[in-house]
């Protein structure tokens, strides 16, 4: 072999230890890099799907027995969604649950009617569910299906006693008026002109003094529905067959009377919250005025979403 050719051989074979030196500490400092990284990247905690975690808690909602139907069906399907919360829902009257809102004996008060002037000193937040007609009802055996709202403020006044004066048999009229404190009592004796003044210059009821009085809208329902000469109202949301709703001013009550103003008997449905509801509670009133709530309002009341 030639000395030329040799001198190419050790130069070649310099040249490749070099490079395999050079290549060696290039890399060096990324490898040890990447194992660094791995020991000390921080775990993550993977949430397959499925996996959220479940609301729970106890939600007391007190008040209105007119707000208690809607209330009541909203609760049943807020819980088939959230099994973990138990909402409890009493129907106690409209006062009741004003109380109960501001003293903290519910998480949330409802009420039929609006505010009156001392409650809006309590620190409520008012939050109107849905808008309810006032339904004047009498028996389904009864041939009066007709009145003028002064015909139905006389009665309920006393002033006519006797079904003939209003077209109807000649049989004396059973009035049936709601207990005191009740929001459909108030917003009723309200919207048909049935409040007095007394000596001191309070509001007082004007309903005739003998009227039987009963508790809640389904002891009103019962006593009509039992009796053909009776006359009481209710909340919209009660009427059914075993009673028959009067046209007042020629405007039956229903829903779709009330959203095209033509039924003027009608009222405000409020839920009644003070300071910073619970988890559970803040979600059942979220679902209320949800899409989903709003349409099991819309069934029998006007939605306010």
């Amino acid at each position: 072999m030639s000395k030329l050719l040799k001198s190419k051989i050790v130069v070649l074979g310099l040249v490749a230890v070099l490079s395999l030196g050079v290549l060696a500490g290039c890399s060096s400092p990324a490898a040890e890099e990447k194992e660094t990284s791995t020991e000390t990247a921080p775990a993550v905690e993977v949430v397959e799907e499925g996996q959220a975690t479940t609301l729970e808690g106890h939600v007391n909602v007190v008040g209105s027995t007119s707000v208690t139907p809607v209330a009541q069906e909203i609760a049943e399907a807020f819980m088939a969604k959230e099994p973990g919360v138990k909402v409890d829902v009493q129907g106690v009257g409209s006062s009741a649950g004003v109380k109960a809102a501001s003293d903290g004996s519910a998480d949330i008060g409802m009420a039929s009617r609006n505010l009156k002037e001392g409650e809006k000193e309590w620190g409520l937040t008012e939050h109107v569910l849905a808008f309810d007609g006032i339904a004047v009802v009498v028996n389904p055996a009864n041939g009066v299906g007709e009145l003028t709202a002064d015909q139905a403020t006389a009665i309920f006044k006393g002033e006519i006693t006797n079904w003939k004066d209003v077209g109807g048999a000649d049989q004396e009229i059973l009035v049936i008026s709601r207990e005191a404190g009740s929001g459909t009592r108030g917003a009723f004796e309200e919207l048909l002109d049935l409040e007095a003044e007394n000596a001191e210059g309070k509001t007082i009821s004007a309903v005739k003094k003998d009227a039987l009085v009963a508790e809640g809208n389904g002891a009103v329902k019962a006593n009509v529905a039992k009796k053909e000469y009776a006359i009481g109202y209710l909340s919209l949301s009660y009427v059914d067959e075993t009673v028959k709703g009067v046209s007042i001013d020629g405007v039956a009550p229903s829903v779709d009377a009330i959203v095209a103003g033509e039924y003027n008997v009608s009222r405000p449905f409020l839920l009644l919250t003070k300071g910073e509801l619970s988890p559970a509670a803040q979600a059942y009133m979220d679902f209320a005025f949800s899409e989903e709530g709003q349409a099991i309002v819309a069934e029998k009341l006007i939605p306010v979403q």
